[in-house]
């Protein structure tokens, strides 16, 4: 139950004086932008919290979005894990609400959850537009009053979920350590791309209070974050909320996130590993431009081009015609200090993961001798052009972009150049880059069954994959 005093604030929030926001600002998009464009306004407060305000009143709902700059690439040695162990911690309770993060919000019919990965930290709630006030005000004591309410008994028992929660997406996962080996093989020692975002069992399970408060006051405070409102609400009271409930967070000293870090691999790496798994499976990764940079979008049309559809290339030689694989797929894991790019395929029955990739390789030759055809690469680009219009028709996905592209590029307003870089692509770019990056030395990870599992009866042989066109993934990302 919220206290009389609180339900005060809220009910008087709507009648406070409304703080005078500064005029949204437009961005001058070139010929070549194409006019996309998400209707929004923002602001800075006085304590450096940045706030975006997007109307959309499509539906009664509105979604509260935050990000943090700081991720599992921020964390120091021997501290891994302290990103995502944080967003746990975030929802044990704050000093004016020191109780369990979810059930106030959940009475009210409340979508809420957040993830880390190496960038970013992020925290969101969808809630009915008249709940907005109640969403902001649990945003903001978390932000401003977490540690009063941080007890090292709830610190215990984080501490055993995210190790339990590692074992459960990782050890006990068929496939689940796959995200580790790779990063261990394509980033050395010391990167901050070496250790996935769930950390390291001993560096979870050797923090102390002490260590969490001081990662909260280095990362927590308002300058290093992006508030966005997307949805129904009006703008006036939204201002007023915003100001009422973080205009007071102390503002605290601002951090400075990794923003720079190089990895390359001097020759190929060949990796094999057994593993409780049904199927032999093979990832080939190389290390690729950074997200925005040039050729990243290039390389998602690749994807496609090798991999999305029953006729692109790795489909129709290595799973319709030679049948060596059972599945195979290509996707560009872009991020922040530097990507990497992925094929992933399954042998089939009676075949080996050596075979699959030599029959990658020999579909990889033959499109670098002659590059892609003006027709391989306008599919691809509609594909990608169809969805990110239709992303844009949820709020919660334009309150995510929103902060992301505040965040990452500086550019609020970036969403026309974002997709103009994909509707540039052409053939002879997609080569360009082929050529200039898979063309490098690699890591291939070879993942095989356990002498245990291979003895099992064979499984039936099951139809073939019918190929998806998905979102690029990024690395395993946690909750």
């Amino acid at each position: 139950m919220l206290s009389s005093a609180l339900l005060g604030l809220f009910l008087g929030a709507a009648h406070a004086e409304q703080p005078v926001l500064p005029p949204a600002t437009a961005t001058e998009v070139s010929p070549e932008t194409p006019p996309v464009h998400i209707p929004f306004e923002e602001f800075d407060l006085d304590n450096g919290l940045h706030v975006i305000l997007s109307q959309d009143k499509s539906v009664p709902y509105v979604w509260v979005n935050l990000w943090y700059r700081v991720g599992a690439k921020d964390e120091v040695e021997g501290r891994s894990g302290f990103a995502h162990l944080f967003e746990h911690l975030m929802f044990q309770g704050s000093k004016h609400r020191d109780d369990e993060y979810f059930a106030p919000l959940q009475k009210v019919g409340a979508s809420i959850n957040g993830t880390t990965n190496w960038d970013r930290t992020n925290y969101f709630e969808g809630v009915p537009s008249e709940q907005l006030p109640l969403a902001l005000y649990m945003e903001s004591d978390r932000m401003g009053w977490l540690l009063p309410a941080l007890t090292s008994k709830k610190l215990k028992n984080q501490q055993l979920v995210v190790r339990n929660e590692r074992r459960q997406s990782y050890e006990n996962r068929p496939y689940g350590m796959v995200w580790k080996w790779l990063a261990e093989a394509l980033y050395p020692d010391g990167h901050p791309y070496h250790i996935p975002t769930i950390g390291r069992h001993e560096d979870i399970d050797a923090a102390s209070l002490g260590d969490v408060k001081a990662f909260f006051k280095q990362w927590y405070v308002p300058g290093n974050a992006s508030l966005t409102i997307c949805g129904d609400f009006d703008r006036g009271e939204a201002g007023a909320l915003v100001e009422r409930y973080f205009g007071h967070v102390p503002a605290g000293p601002k951090p400075s996130p990794v923003l720079e870090a190089t990895a390359s691999l001097e020759e190929d790496k060949i990796i094999h590993e057994t593993d409780d798994v049904p199927h032999q499976k093979v990832w080939i990764a190389w290390h690729t431009p950074a997200l925005y940079a040039e050729g990243d979008a290039d390389l998602d049309v690749l994807a496609s081009i090798l991999a999305t559809g029953k006729d692109s290339r790795l489909y129709m030689a290595l799973v319709h015609e030679l049948q060596v694989a059972k599945n195979i797929s290509a996707y560009q894991v872009s991020n922040l200090l530097g990507s990497f790019y992925v094929i992933e395929g399954t042998a089939a029955k009676g075949k080996t993961t050596d075979e699959v990739v030599v029959e990658v390789d020999r579909v990889l030759a033959d499109l670098l001798k002659d590059g892609p055809t003006e027709e391989e690469v306008s599919i691809a680009k509609l594909n990608y052009e169809a969805r990110f219009y239709g992303s844009l028709g949820s709020i919660r996905t334009k309150s995510n972009k929103l902060n992301q592209y505040y965040i990452q590029t500086g550019t609020t307003d970036y969403i026309g150049t974002d997709l103009a870089r994909y509707l540039a692509v052409t053939p002879g770019s997609v080569h360009r880059i082929q050529e200039t990056w898979l063309s490098r030395p690699r890591v291939v990870l070879h993942v095989i069954p356990e002498e245990k599992a291979e003895s099992k009866a064979e499984p039936k042989a099951e139809p073939k994959a019918e190929p998806k066109a998905e979102p690029k993934p990024e690395p395993k990302e946690d909750n």
